[in-house]
This record gives C-alpha cells, sequence and structure tokens, in this order.
C-alpha cells in the first residue's frame, strides 16, 4: 500500500494553493497506512482533512481526495480498526463536501471532465462488498454515492423524435422511471439535456438498462458516451436539449 501511495505525483493534482497541501496528502496517507492505535490514526486524519484531501474549515474536496479513494477503501480493509474508521470518515466528509462543489471536475478513464461528486461516487462504488460488510457507516457511504448515477452507452438506436440508449447503468436513478435532467460525455465536450427517462430499469442485480432521450440523435450517443446527473454540473439550471 505504501508504495501506492508513494507511486501518486501528488503534487501533480490540481487544487487551490492556499488550501490543498499535497504533502499533507502523501504524508497523511502513509501515516493512516501504518497507524497502529487512536492517537496515530487521529494525527493521520488531520493531516488529510486539514488540506490534505479536504478542507474541513471551508468545507472544499480536492480531486486528491478521488485519487486517494481506493487507497482509503485498502486502509479500511487491511488497516488498524482506528484507521479504518477514519478512512471511512474521510469519505464521508469527501462525497458530503463534494455534493455542494458544481465546479470541480476531474478527468477519469471514462471522461474527461466528470463532476467530483459523481467521480467520487464511482470510486467508492467500487468498494460495494467491502462497504456494505463495514456497519452502519459504510451502508450509509454507499446509499449516498448511489445518488450519483452513471450511465455507460453501449449502443443507440433511434424511436420517435429521439433515441434510445442501451447500457449499463451504476448508482440508482431517482424516483424510479423519473424524467431527470442530464448531462451527456463525448470525447471533448460535455452537452446538458432537458430529459432522459428510464425506459427499462435493470433487473435481477444486472446493470443492463435502457434510456429514453427524447430530441438526441442517436450519432451522438455512440460509445464511448456517459450521461450523469444534471444536478451534479455546473449550469445545471440552465440544461437545454441537444
Amino acid at each position: 500500500m505504501l508504495n501506492a501511495i508513494d507511486a501518486v505525483d501528488w503534487s501533480a493534482l490540481p487544487g487551490p494553493a492556499l488550501r490543498y497541501e499535497p504533502d499533507r496528502a502523501a504524508a497523511g496517507l502513509r501515516a493512516l497506512a501504518t497507524a497502529t492505535g487512536l492517537v496515530q490514526a487521529a494525527d493521520a486524519g488531520s493531516l488529510l482533512a486539514g488540506g490534505g484531501l479536504v478542507h474541513d474549515h471551508s468545507g472544499e474536496v480536492f480531486p486528491a481526495a478521488v485519487t486517494a479513494v481506493p487507497l482509503l477503501l485498502a486502509i479500511v480493509r487491511h488497516g488498524h480498526p482506528a484507521a479504518g474508521a477514519t478512512a471511512l470518515g474521510l469519505l464521508d466528509d469527501a462525497l458530503a463536501f463534494a455534493t455542494h462543489d458544481a465546479s470541480t471536475r476531474v478527468a477519469t478513464p471514462y471522461a474527461e471532465a466528470v463532476p467530483i461528486c459523481c467521480a467520487l461516487a464511482d470510486r467508492v462504488r467500487g468498494g460495494a462488498g467491502l462497504l456494505a460488510a463495514s456497519g452502519a457507516e459504510g451502508g450509509r457511504l454507499l446509499a449516498d454515492a448511489d445518488g450519483h448515477w452513471r450511465f455507460d452507452v453501449e449502443e443507440a438506436a433511434a424511436e420517435g423524435d429521439g433515441a434510445l440508449a442501451f447500457g449499463a447503468l451504476a448508482g440508482r436513478w431517482p424516483g424510479g422511471g423519473t424524467s431527470v435532467a442530464a448531462e451527456l460525455h463525448r470525447p471533448g465536450r460535455a452537452v446538458p439535456l432537458v430529459q432522459a427517462v428510464l425506459h427499462h430499469p435493470p433487473e435481477d442485480g444486472h446493470p443492463d438498462a435502457c434510456l429514453r432521450l427524447p430530441g438526441v440523435l442517436p450519432d451522438g450517443l455512440a460509445p464511448p458516451a456517459v450521461l450523469f446527473p444534471a444536478r451534479c454540473a455546473p449550469g445545471a439550471a440552465g440544461a437545454r436539449q441537444s
């Protein structure tokens, strides 16, 4: 785990110069991974919460937190119980702070400018089994993450004045089949959509689903295309049809 922490160039990750302190990120994660008791875990948590991954005084989360999610999950799994509890608390803070920050975007393997809350949530879902077994706090964290859904388009077909998008849904679609505003990501651009409808929900634990997207041409949905909730994105209130 220490090698994985040291392999990250924390100073290369973006963040506000007066609040993000990459040295705190690296030192705090190393200290948390090797903590053997409550005091050491608390000291490491203070470094990470005071400018390493989040800035608790301003309620701000940094892109470094997205990078750190797998490391924090590894600490939950393999670290001292006090360190694991601290890691869960940091994950909870990061996601809570991110939901109030509609200006920060991060690059991911599946899209170039993802709202930070959605990027965090997606990585948190990567530890679903571990978190489900981590008691009430882990379950609550998973539930919060699932509110930031992601839909990966695998195929699209014309339907009426729009298109049907077939693909995989991660997270929880709000209100069953409710129509919601979304943000469509294609390489090099993100386009706000007024309406996305869950046409066929996932069944039997499989992520396969279908969305109906009025006013969208199938050509605009060619993979790799990914949709996220518009409420998580800057300018969501001004979403327009594409």
